[in-house]
């Protein structure tokens, strides 16, 4: 009885798969149209928070210089000696001069503030418009190359079916031509135009193996995960003890690089690592530790706090006092949504310098509640 040579049969193996729909090829593009409709769908919601942003942030602008002229103006107008009795008898700390002075001092530079803020959620703006439009393109590409895909599919399997029915008529030029759509080797195009050309030679054996594996329900490769799942489970059951189970996890990651740790624990979190720029990532993986990473991520979904605020934020997710920075936010009024639409705050200052920045406020005679993030 013939037999196949092992590249006879990883090249069959590499055919049939193109042939049906675990195709390589089909699935390949299944995940980069996936991957550009999630990444299009964040960034559509990006562009709708920062389109808002700016506009808070230009109408704040607006009325700091409105609001703080007019202030001015009135306490300009005021003559302290004309009141002086009620106020010393009130006790009173009214110093119209002294105040218009900070006005003066403080109003230009909180208005730079929340220019520069301005300035930069606009080039975000810019950054996440350009992302989403990539996405899109690569979503209508995806769309053309996968009919393309689908249509050379049909042909492939338009030869298999004549030449394992006996009626191949075709030329060897047409048989190659198509596998180069596949970007089949030339190498590779030769063989396999021989394999269909003369299919008692292999083709026919590989088939019935093939329908011999259909009859059993499994294929193969579903075996052989299968009994390498099994393996697993019969190792780590071996000790019914969690910290033997704890123990073996342990020293599977201790044999993973710092990024294969940092990529499987944001994977564990339903974090994508792809949705992160490169430096980002890097940036991540030298200041990686798995407990305050994974304390973070979890603590900002009970606070229903969008993953997406790790974003061009990539500090927070290793920051050890963001929990308690967040907290101390929250304990001032705000509302989640401030935070989330103004996450540089928590990128800018520590847990002393928020605690300074809020004191400083409210030592100002304001009220950190109605004092906008943008502005702190």
């Amino acid at each position: 009885m013939k037999t196949l040579t092992p590249e006879t049969n990883v090249l069959l193996d590499k055919l049939y798969n193109l042939r049906g729909d675990e195709s390589i090829i089909l699935v390949e593009m299944e995940k980069q149209k996936k991957k550009a409709e999630e990444t299009k769908e964040r960034t559509a919601e990006q562009t709708k928070n920062l389109q808002k942003k700016i506009s808070e942030l230009e109408k704040l602008h607006e009325e700091l210089d409105y609001q703080g002229e007019k202030l001015k103006d009135v306490l300009s107008g005021i003559n302290r000696d004309e009141y002086k009795t009620v106020l010393d008898r009130l006790r009173i700390d009214f110093n119209p001069n002294a105040l218009v002075e900070k006005l003066e001092h403080s109003l230009p530079r909180t208005m730079s503030m929340v220019e520069e803020d301005t300035k930069k959620a606009e080039e975000e703006l810019i950054k996440v418009e350009e992302e989403m439009n990539n996405a899109i393109t690569t979503i209508e590409e995806v769309g053309i190359r996968k009919d393309a895909a689908k249509s050379n599919q049909e042909k492939l399997n338009e030869y298999f079916e004549l030449s394992l029915t006996g009626r191949i008529n075709i030329t060897r030029d047409s048989i190659t031509n198509l596998l180069e759509q596949f970007n089949f080797t030339e190498e590779e195009q030769r063989e396999a135009a021989k394999i269909l050309m003369f299919p008692e030679d292999s083709l026919f054996i590989y088939d019935e193996k093939v329908k011999a594996k259909e009859k059993s329900g499994k294929s193969i490769s579903e075996v052989l995960a299968e009994a390498k799942t099994e393996s697993l489970k019969t190792e780590i059951m071996k000790d019914e003890d969690k910290s033997f189970v704890e123990e073996k996890v342990e020293e599977i990651e201790e044999d993973l690089d710092p990024k294969e740790l940092t990529i499987k624990t944001l994977q564990e979190e339903g974090i994508d690592y792809l949705d992160f720029q490169a430096n980002e990532i890097e940036e991540l993986i030298e200041n990686f530790e798995k407990e305050t990473v994974r304390e973070n991520i979890r603590y900002m979904k009970t606070k229903e706090l969008g993953l997406d605020i790790f974003n061009h934020n990539i500090h927070l997710m290793y920051d050890k006092e963001l929990k308690e920075k967040v907290e101390l936010l929250l304990k001032t009024g705000k509302e989640i949504i401030d935070i989330y639409l103004t996450p540089n705050v928590l990128v800018k200052y520590d847990k002393e310098g928020l605690i300074n920045a809020i004191n400083a406020l409210k030592s100002n005679g304001l009220s950190p509640n109605e004092v906008p993030l943008m502005a702190y």
